[in-house]
């Protein structure tokens, strides 16, 4: 009866040890999978502060500085993204979103290369009084946020 007992307990040891090799190996999986999916988002003083590993693709968000906007050749635009406290420069090769202007919120995607933001995707407001909520949390962090008027 306690050679049984003893079985019983190792087929369980031996079970568990198995399902933990087995979610350490998923969790893995998963994370891999991820790495280069997961998109950080980052203000420009984010940026200046810790600047992003060579490559790395993160967001960057802000608003569009008066005056930056310049129109190169083809669908080439340049700009820069600000949070009061610090300016990225952006070049952006694509169709830019019909309602991106001057002194609104937008959200970049793309990489950090020569202290030049060279974005994949541009993403920017969708009405008169949205602005996207990693923006609004970064310009309320460097205390120059204002609530839209209603």
């Amino acid at each position: 009866m306690a050679g049984m007992k003893n079985l019983k307990k190792t087929r369980r040891i031996q079970i568990i040890a198995i399902l933990t090799v087995v979610l350490v190996i998923a969790v893995g999986m998963i994370g891999y999978g991820f790495k280069d999916g997961i998109n950080l988002f980052r203000s420009p003083t984010q940026v200046v502060e810790e600047p992003p590993r060579k490559g790395e693709i993160f967001r960057i968000g802000g608003l569009v500085e008066e005056g930056s906007i310049v129109r190169g050749l083809g669908t080439e635009v340049t700009f820069s993204v600000t949070d009061v406290t610090n300016t990225i420069p952006v070049r952006f090769e694509g169709v830019l979103p019909d309602l991106f202007t001057e002194n609104q919120g937008m959200i970049g995607t793309g990489s950090l290369q020569d202290g030049v933001f060279i974005a994949t995707e541009i993403l920017a407001k969708h009405d008169e009084t949205y602005m996207p909520k990693e923006v609004v949390d970064a310009l309320k962090e460097q205390g120059v946020y204002q609530e839209p008027e209603s």
